[in-house]
């Protein structure tokens, strides 16, 4: 007989069989776990300054579209959770669709990029990147910002659209004061001028610790303890760990560039109020009158849905295609629904402007 609780003693005993089978299983295959890595795909480098390089991703066939795709990433973590694994990777998808697809790699600041400002990021890096692209290809290119490089492309098409053919944004926040962003909550409290003139670069654990504590249950006991039920599966396993190598394999963050960022974006609200200037450039989302697309995560605790919705109305092209996807932050390109949804809108869309 079930009690109140709907389980029995029995219940209790055979779960903590089961449980103890799974521990030793586990205890037997963790030795047979090799170190895991992402970055499925292989790629070859084509342009670099410093430590920010351009790679090409090398698919099994030649691209059939000749213009060239380049994925600009957040700063706070590795680009390559767009590559994550063969059987997760965006990067393979479009790949097999035909795109020519690249990716700036940010590398890892150290002291010496202590002073690297939101200038550099876009106007020597991103600008730099796009012109070699353009070089190659003899024509503009498309572009795909992702999260905190989805602002960036922003941005960068406000002040250099000539070079840009196409816009895609994704998971990427417009409004940083929607009452629903917890992130911008907190960031808005910091004093990010004591907190860069003490620090220099920002610290990845600083900022991994941050992030972890939105979400301090899920994020820190309740996935540790989901471990336990995947430890007699090498496979899922192996998936949970490329993915946890991936999220603490975090660069360090330019000090000056991090200043700049928070208080502008995240502090005064620029992008939505129009004050944002890049060095002694003014960035006016009306400017921008390519086609856009603006993808956001139906379940993003990062940058909620309406962070992202802001984006409507305040651009200047008449082009403007708005698609949700569910998932959160990052299942929008990992999530097996993601892998089969996502790609194919991107290609879609790319396709229709392709002339």
């Amino acid at each position: 007989m079930k009690g109140p609780l709907g389980f029995n003693a029995d219940d209790l005993m055979q779960e903590t069989l089961a449980m103890q089978r799974k521990l030793m299983e586990g205890l037997q295959l963790l030795p047979s776990v090799e170190d895991v890595d992402y970055g499925a795909t292989a790629r070859e480098t084509v342009w670099s300054d410093g430590k920010v390089v351009l790679y090409r991703f090398v698919g099994d066939q030649p691209p059939v579209h000749a213009r060239p795709l380049l994925i600009v990433y957040a700063l706070v973590n590795r680009p390559y959770m767009v590559d994550l694994q063969a059987d997760r990777s965006l990067v393979q998808k479009l790949l097999a669709l035909g795109h020519d697809v690249y990716v700036l790699d940010w590398g890892y600041p150290d002291r010496s990029e202590r002073y690297l400002t939101l200038e550099d990021y876009l106007l020597r890096y991103i600008d730099g990147a796009v012109d070699a692209l353009h070089a190659r290809s003899g024509g503009p290119v498309d572009m795909l910002g992702i999260c905190q490089g989805g602002v960036f492309a922003l941005c960068y098409a406000a002040l250099r659209q000539a070079k840009l053919a196409n816009l895609v944004t994704m998971v990427t926040p417009v409004d940083f004061h929607t009452a629903d962003n917890m992130l911008s909550h907190w960031a808005r409290q910091v004093d990010v001028d004591l907190l860069v003139d003490t620090l220099g670069n920002i610290p990845a654990d600083l900022m991994n610790s941050s992030y972890l504590m939105l979400k301090p249950f899920r994020l820190n006991v309740q996935k540790y303890v989901g471990l336990l039920d995947i430890l007699d599966d090498k496979a899922a396993l192996e998936d949970f760990l490329r993915m946890e190598k991936w999220i603490f394999d975090s660069p360090d963050l330019a000090g000056e560039a991090f200043r700049e960022f928070i208080k502008q974006f995240y502090q005064a609200n620029g992008l939505v109020k129009g004050t944002v200037r890049i060095g002694e450039h003014a960035v006016d989302l009306s400017q921008i009158t390519l086609p856009v697309l603006n993808l956001y995560a139906e379940q993003d605790h990062l940058v909620p849905p309406d962070a992202s919705r802001a984006l409507r109305g305040r651009l200047g092209t008449p082009d403007y295609t708005e698609s949700s996807f569910r998932g959160g932050h990052i299942g929008i390109y990992v999530s097996g629904r993601a892998q089969r949804e996502v790609p194919a809108t991107l290609h879609d869309w790319l396709l229709a402007r392709a002339g």
